[in-house]
């Protein structure tokens, strides 16, 4: 079985969850979405509730903030396609955790490596991330190591993978990859 890992980046609200949707929906099979968001305010269980509604009933969520590593290995013996959205929420995660950041990162490198060479199901894993290191450098430390590991585990999985798109305005763009870009 042919095995590829896609990579989505782009701005907040560029249009990279609603192009992952639409590329996992071309797949037949078990669909995975690994939810990285947790529901910490009246805000975001809004955003998360309109994600489970863009998604439908076709789709088996797993929410977990920390252990993807894990959770995509399991989900991708099972299921034809995982979507993990997204990478910038897992960072924030795991620097209110106060987790050895470096290490959960090489974590999922290295599943996604072994999901290339394993017999599991998927046959594509999609991953989301926000592209971060375009503003100005933040003002606290804090939001400074945030970016960082951001743009450090984004140029990690985007080696990785097979694909690469970034969004702009809704338009994905093929940054990585051997077939054209998909029409808009």
């Amino acid at each position: 079985m042919n095995k590829k890992i896609i990579f989505i980046t782009g701005g907040a609200r560029s249009g990279k969850s609603s192009f992952a949707l639409a590329e996992a929906s071309h797949i037949k099979g078990l669909k995975a979405y690994i939810a990285t968001a947790e529901s910490l305010d009246e805000e975001m269980e809004k955003r998360i509730e309109k994600h489970r509604k863009d998604r439908g009933n076709d789709w088996d969520t797993f929410e977990e903030p920390l252990k993807i590593a894990q959770t995509l290995q399991k989900t991708a013996d099972d299921h034809a396609v995982v979507l993990l959205d997204c990478l910038t929420l897992w960072v924030s995660n795991l620097l209110h955790a106060g987790v050895d950041i470096q290490e959960k990162m090489d974590g999922l490198i290295n599943a996604l490596m072994k999901y290339k060479t394993g017999t599991g199901k998927a046959s594509v894993i999609i991953i989301v991330s926000n592209e971060v290191g375009l503003g100005i450098v933040p003002g606290n430390e804090m939001a400074r190591e945030f970016r960082d590991w951001a743009g450090i585990l984004n140029q990690k999985v985007a080696s990785a993978a097979d694909e690469v798109y970034v969004t702009v305005s809704g338009i994905p763009v093929k940054i990585k990859g051997n077939s054209s870009a998909p029409s808009p």
